[in-house]
């Protein structure tokens, strides 16, 4: 038996995950994410897998966020044939994001080709479409708890990760009986709609994200700020403006509003939902019975949906998108992207952020170099479609949302394995918060911790 575990991504940063297990010569693809931030790190994209794509005998995938699942097109594209294995709420959300994902590298790499010059070479998408499509046809469907094959003798289950919907643990056991156990990212306690993380107690080899492996979060509630805003906008009449992530943060803000709707402290003003992807995902959300918490379940059994058609209008079509700019009166505007960067809250920014009485909530992380993170600074003035648009409008954020466990987060859920993985491997995350953690788990557990650089092999079995 001979195992090994080649860090291809998210090492010592945070996006692009892609951790490549080798099983008796079998290849593991645990994850294939997109690199994504500043233009240095998404060029790295663009560089040849480490190992060609039709060598890899499978894939699994521990969630659907792009940072984690972004690249699969790419990877099928360069002929990986084999099943990619995900939970059946990962594979719905995948079905949403990775064509969309095509058809804004097809636009952008159109966009570029209109306004280069003649020193520019010709600009081609990462992957398109098609490719989208070809990659979905790959996913096979395991649910939480079910032991399943792997190449190479190996076997695997998932467990909830309570991050977001379909969100998975990914616990690998092989043939001696020993396990690495793939944490993807790690969620929250007491989140609402979907499971609490699943405590583990045992694993020979752990890897584990490290985003907020430096930071706690804010203790804010985020009712008693949506209750505050939205009150003000109803006295008003005035509009609010939240970008919001389309997967997990749109949910969790509605079952939010529908809490304080259901408790009398608000009073009901329309809610639009104004972005395709979030209302294919708000559906997906609903049928996905096996994510679903208990309190989600009640809700659902007495005919208390947070999602329900009297409570909130999805908007698809792309002119009553626009009619929202026109609409006066109360009303909550929730559309992508979160960080501005794209997606239909840019025209309700472009139409409403010069205005003193519009409210801009910030619900999520804004990554540097973003328009959303401009705003949030204090920024005077954003450039939007090559206008330059004065910032009046009230800026608010809530600090309460993140679906990543922070610090001490991850440190509960690290004190439930009753005896320490032989090595513990810190990912995706910038190398200060990795460190964080490193010198806390070492102080505080005594465990041998690493964090790899990207191409570092390590040998689990021999």
């Amino acid at each position: 038996m001979s195992a090994s575990i080649t860090f291809m991504g998210a090492a010592r940063t945070v996006t692009g995950s892609r951790h490549l297990l080798t099983i008796n010569g079998r290849k593991i693809l645990v994850d294939c994410g997109l690199f994504q931030g500043p233009r240095e790190v998404e060029q790295m994209n663009w560089t040849p897998f480490a190992v060609p794509p039709s060598e890899i005998d499978a894939v699994v995938v521990t969630h659907a966020h792009t940072d984690h699942i972004g690249l699969l097109p790419r990877l099928a594209a360069q002929g990986f044939r084999g099943p990619v294995y995900a939970t059946p709420g990962s594979i719905g959300i995948a079905r949403i994001s990775l064509p969309d994902g095509g058809r804004i590298q097809e636009e952008d790499a159109r966009w570029h080709n209109r306004h280069k010059t003649s020193r520019h070479t010709e600009a081609l998408p990462l992957f398109t479409e098609s490719d989208a499509y070809q990659a979905l046809k790959l996913f096979q469907p395991v649910r939480y708890g079910e032991l399943h094959e792997l190449p190479g003798g190996a076997q695997f289950r998932f467990l909830p990760a309570g991050h977001i919907l379909g969100a998975s643990f990914a616990e690998i056991y092989f043939e001696s009986g020993e396990r690495v156990l793939m944490s993807g990212d790690l969620g929250r306690k007491d989140r609402p709609i979907i499971k609490d993380p699943t405590p583990v107690d045992w694993a020979e080899h752990l890897v584990l994200e490290s985003t907020y492996g430096n930071r706690l979060h804010e203790d804010d509630d985020p009712q008693v700020i949506l209750e505050r805003l939205v009150n003000r906008a109803a006295e008003e009449g005035t509009t609010m403006l939240i970008p919001s992530f389309a997967i997990g943060r749109t949910q969790e803000l509605l079952w939010h509003l529908h809490q304080l709707l259901e408790a009398g402290r608000i009073p009901r003003v329309p809610i639009f939902i104004d972005s395709p992807m979030a209302s294919a995902a708000t559906l997906i959300t609903l049928q996905s019975k096996d994510d679903h918490d208990d309190e989600m379940k009640v809700s659902l059994e007495e005919g208390k949906s947070p999602f329900r058609s009297d409570m909130v209008q999805f908007v698809r079509d792309r002119q009553a998108s626009k009619a929202l700019n026109r609409q006066r009166g109360a009303q909550i505007i929730i559309a992508g992207s979160g960080m501005c960067s794209g997606g239909r809250i840019i025209h309700h920014l472009k139409n409403r952020l010069d205005d003193p009485k519009t409210t801009v909530l910030f619900t999520g992380f804004q990554a540097q170099g973003t328009r959303g993170r401009q705003i949030l600074e204090g920024a005077e003035t954003v450039t939007i479609h090559r206008d330059v648009i004065p910032v009046r409008a009230r800026i608010e954020k809530i600090n309460g949302l993140s679906a990543h466990a922070d610090q001490q987060e991850i440190m509960d859920w690290l004190g439930n394995f009753r005896q320490p993985p032989k090595t513990t491997y810190l990912v995706h995350g910038e190398i200060d918060a990795a460190e964080a953690l490193q010198a806390r788990i070492q102080a505080e557990l005594g465990w041998t911790v690493e964090i790899p650089r990207r191409g570092d092999r390590r040998v689990l079995e021999d």
